[in-house]
C-alpha cells in the first residue's frame, strides 16, 4: 500500500506518492483545480493502490487557521466523500512551499519553470516530512533503554 498526499491550492494540487515501504516520496505532477479534478484523483488512487491520503494544512506560523486552511478543509470534505475506505491525515505543510522555492532557485531554474514544479515539490516535501516522522517513531520503539 502506498501514500499520497495532495498540496491543495486555489488553481493546482500538488500530488506526491511514497514507496510501497513508506520511506521515500515521489512527486507524481501536478492537477488543474477543475471538475475533472476528484476523477483524476481517483484514478491515481486505483493506479497506486493508496489506502491513506495526507494533505497539506496551511496553518498561519502562530498555527492558527488561515482562510485557505478553511478552503482545503471543505475540498478535504469533499474528497472524504467520494473515498470512504481511505484513512485522511493532516499535516502541517508551513514552510514546505517555502523550502520548495529554495531548492529550486538553487536549481537556477527560471520563474515559468519554477511555476510548473513548485506545487509537486511541495506535496513532495510534505508527504517526506510525514513519511519521516513515522519512522522515526518506528525507530524510537525499537530502541531498548
Amino acid at each position: 500500500m502506498r501514500i499520497l498526499c495532495i498540496d491543495i491550492g486555489d488553481k493546482n494540487i500538488g500530488v506526491a506518492i511514497s514507496d510501497e515501504e513508506g520511506i521515500i516520496a515521489r512527486g507524481l505532477g501536478n492537477l488543474k483545480m477543475d471538475e475533472n479534478v476528484f476523477e483524476k484523483i481517483k484514478e491515481i488512487v486505483e493506479k497506486y493502490n493508496v489506502n491513506k491520503i495526507v494533505y497539506g494544512l496551511p496553518l498561519r506560523m502562530d498555527g492558527s487557521f488561515s482562510a485557505q486552511t478553511e478552503k482545503t478543509i471543505s475540498f478535504v470534505t469533499k474528497l472524504k466523500e467520494k473515498f470512504k475506505d481511505i484513512e485522511f491525515i493532516p499535516f502541517d505543510e508551513r514552510l514546505s512551499t517555502s523550502l520548495a522555492e529554495k531548492f529550486l532557485l538553487s536549481a537556477d531554474l527560471s520563474r515559468k519553470k519554477r511555476k510548473k514544479y513548485i506545487d509537486k515539490l511541495s506535496a513532495q516535501i510534505i508527504l517526506q516530512n510525514y513519511l519521516d516522522s513515522l519512522n522515526i517513531k518506528i525507530n524510537e520503539e525499537e530502541i531498548e533503554w
